[in-house]
């Protein structure tokens, strides 16, 4: 287990979103509710990187944004240095001091109307109060420390690269020195290769400035490079956590399997996408099956798998999943027949 300090801790963390209409919509009481996050409970150590990963729908992004206060939770606890910040018991300004977000998108996080310096600028100004000659001292840092020059001040979005919109909203993610950045999938809009040097720079900063990452993401590659433990969501919970080698070369949820092997591989001798069995689609949020909300798709369920949810359980040393049957996977690896 790690010794490091715990920087940021979530418990039983919910998100629900209200459907239909009349009253109840806006308390999220009664009705229809898709159950985006369910139940997750996760750590990240100061200077470590936590990667969230999973297919389309599972729950990644609005975990992400809830903790990050974008949206009101619904239940569970969240903690940022000891600290509980859901709900109404945090001082949003203090929160934001210590944790930024870099979103996926740039074209739509970067405002088309301002320019380079004032959107670095803008969370130096609106949380640390520092006078216009230190703002402007610390956006030419922060810029130059993802590789823009300072020619780039003056600059509106429509006159950068995607790569370089994307190093801009680093740089105002990191202008104020944070301890914890979300990433949420900061490099899928971009091409491959700059999704190569956008990784790189990641990796540059967090040993520069200590910062703790939590990476959303469903590119495999993207997070073995990055991150240092893996937390696998399927249908809005945790499936499988543990180092991120453990989980990627010793996979023991069925779910995990499978989602390693539908990643492309470019070694034609080594193609695994055919060997991903998993049948089905992923459950509704709104109706999730009973007991294991995999157990439609999976090859090993049995009856127990719809009638019980299986806990998540140490099953290694700093390695858990939630599964009735987890021996079945036992010595199996990712990219052989069986899932």
């Amino acid at each position: 287990m790690t010794t490091e300090p715990v920087l940021l801790q979530t418990v039983d963390l919910r998100k629900y979103f209200p459907l239909g209409k009349g009253p109840n919509i806006l308390s999220g009481k009664g009705g229809n509710q898709v159950k985006a996050v369910d139940g997750v409970s996760l750590s990240i150590p100061s200077g470590k990187t936590l990667g969230v990963v999973g297919e389309s729908g599972c729950g990644k992004t609005t975990l992400a944004w809830t903790i990050a206060l974008l949206h009101s939770h619904t239940g569970g606890e969240v903690y940022l240095e000891g600290k509980r910040i859901d709900g109404g018991r945090a001082n949003r300004k203090e929160v934001y001091r210590n944790l930024q977000i870099v979103f996926q998108d740039p074209d739509s996080s970067l405002d088309p109307q301002m320019t380079v310096e004032d959107s670095v600028g803008e969370p130096i100004r609106g949380l640390t109060g520092q006078n216009d000659n230190q703002v402007k001292k610390q956006v030419a840092e922060s810029l130059a420390a993802v590789g823009m020059s300072t020619g780039f001040l003056t600059r509106f979005p429509r006159q950068l690269s995607g790569g370089q919109k994307q190093r801009a909203a680093i740089a105002r993610a990191i202008s104020i020195h944070p301890r914890l950045v979300i990433l949420d999938e900061p490099t899928s809009a971009l091409d491959a290769s700059v999704q190569a040097q956008i990784l790189t720079l990641l990796v540059d900063l967090q040993r520069k400035f200590n910062l703790s990452y939590m990476l959303i993401t469903h590119n495999i590659a993207v997070a073995k490079y990055l991150c240092d433990s893996i937390e696998v969501m399927y249908a809005g919970r945790v499936v499988e956590y543990g180092p991120t080698l453990t989980v990627l070369e010793e996979p023991r949820h069925p779910y995990t399997i499978a989602l390693i092997n539908s990643a492309p591989v470019p070694d034609p001798w080594k193609r695994n996408l055919i060997k991903a069995q998993v049948r089905g689609e992923v459950p509704s949020a709104i109706n999730p099956p009973p007991g294991c909300r995999f157990n439609p798709r999976c090859p090993y369920a049995e009856e127990i798998c719809r009638r019980e949810d299986p806990p998540l359980r140490e099953i290694a040393p700093s390695h858990l999943a939630a599964c009735h049957f987890v021996e079945k996977t036992e010595g199996l690896r990712a990219g052989e027949p069986g899932v």
